[in-house]
């Protein structure tokens, strides 16, 4: 037997997910739904024991330092378990992928040939501090019929282990098998290894996080990976923008939350309208607390700027602070987003409509916005309920990831008698 197959706490966790996963496929919608209606009401029902856990996660972050917009993606509280929750019953709601008919034909031979949606199996999902992904996760597997294993970080293990067994207690109790969602036993890397190399037991992973880790997972995974990616998005104000529309979608992009992925990390002004637009772009962002990063033109606009070196432009920051830059003209804009973005989301302000047009077929990243802040990239947001994340690659899936996402295709062919000639 080779080392990679040898029994561990990992690999059976592996097979049990596996066996799970022969059982949930066949399953049909209402079995599926039952199940994620019972977690809905569990978490709401268990939110003290959540938050009692959760605390426990962000006491050991705050004593070792860890930074506030990392705390904040770690905290649960009774409204964002209740909005988890909602999150949950938003999936039950949603189209059931599994036996969509992709495309059909009869072929001229009389066989009847149909492409149809099939899930995945196993799917794990190795992601960082923030413990909503364990039950957005396992939300949407097991609406497309997946087993799910979940590995969260070592910050967020007690809220992660109080979630998911709050999960398994709630899928058992409506007769599914409980080791279609669970935890991957061990807070070290080799956890982590171990998950990435179970072959034939893991059908998909994804990883969601920062950059150190989507490298750690795409480069080392021997199973197939659907890569997610960090979030350098840009805002470009264009020298048609309606500046209160840029200023308030500017503010909202990057302070509304930023921590997360979505949020704006730079923000591109036309020459053309500078002298106009940074006053008023200075004085919102300030008052919303944020730093700004900027260049020579930004740094004469005030003295509170601070001066942007590279770093900025390549940093996503996931607090409050911002690069910001003058640019010539759209194309400068373009060729600056081309260099420094991670494919996530990037967004234009104007009114001009040849602008916008040429800002969209050029800027090659998941979501394109025009005239609306890069915040509605996700999944809830576009109407697939809670995302598994945002991909930024082009196999399989690109974008928000939700139910369709989560499955592949298998063809059926039904003849009557037919041999091949």
């Amino acid at each position: 037997m080779s080392r990679a197959l040898q029994p561990t706490p990992v690999l059976d966790t592996a097979r049990r997910a596996k066996q799970a996963a022969t059982i949930l496929a066949p399953l049909p919608r209402t079995a599926r739904d039952e199940a994620l209606l019972a977690i809905a009401d569990a978490l709401v029902t268990r939110t003290g024991e959540i938050v009692a856990a959760n605390s426990e996660d962000i006491a050991k972050a705050r004593a070792a330092g860890t930074p506030e917009a990392i705390i904040d993606r770690l905290t649960l509280n009774p409204e964002r378990i209740a909005a988890i929750a909602a999150d949950v019953r938003d999936v039950v709601a949603l189209p059931d992928p599994v036996g969509e008919v992709v495309r059909g034909s009869t072929l001229p031979n009389g066989l009847e040939l149909r492409q149809v949606r099939v899930p995945l199996g196993v799917v794990g999902i190795i992601y960082e501090a923030r413990p909503n992904v364990t039950v957005d996760a396992a939300a949407l597997c097991l609406k497309s019929g997946n087993a799910v294993l979940l590995r969260g970080s070592s910050s967020a293990y007690a809220s992660n282990t109080a979630l998911v067994t709050v999960l398994r207690d709630a899928v058992a109790a409506v007769g599914l098998p409980a080791d279609a969602v669970q935890l991957v036993p061990g807070e070290s890397r080799d956890s982590v290894t171990e998950l990435m190399t179970a072959r034939g037991l893991v059908d998909v992973l994804i990883p969601r996080g920062g950059a150190s880790l989507i490298k750690t997972v795409v480069e080392g995974s021997t199973v197939p990976v659907i890569e997610t990616g960090t979030g350098n998005c840009h805002v470009y104000v264009d020298e048609h923008a309606d500046l209160d529309m840029a200023v308030d979608i500017l503010v909202n992009a990057k302070a509304q939350r930023p921590s997360v992925c979505n949020a704006a990390e730079t923000v591109l002004v036309h020459a053309g309208i500078a002298d106009a637009f940074l006053p008023r772009a200075l004085a919102a962002l300030t008052e919303a607390g944020v730093t700004v990063h900027g260049d020579e033109t930004w740094q004469k606009a005030s003295d509170a700027v601070v001066p942007a070196t590279d770093e900025d432009w390549a940093t996503e920051y996931l607090s409050y602070d911002i690069a910001a830059a003058v640019v010539p003209d759209l194309d400068t804009a373009v060729a600056h987003i081309r260099r420094w973005t991670s494919g996530h989301t990037e967004a234009i302000i104007t009114r001009d409509t040849a602008a916008a047009r040429q800002f969209v077929s050029l800027v090659d990243s998941t979501a394109v916005m025009v005239n609306a802040s890069t915040r509605f990239t996700d999944g809830s947001q576009f109407g697939f309920g809670a995302e598994i994340g945002i991909s930024t690659q082009k196999l399989h899936a690109r974008g928000p990831m939700g139910l369709p996402e989560l499955t592949s295709t298998k063809y059926v062919v039904t003849g009557d008698g037919h041999v091949r000639d």
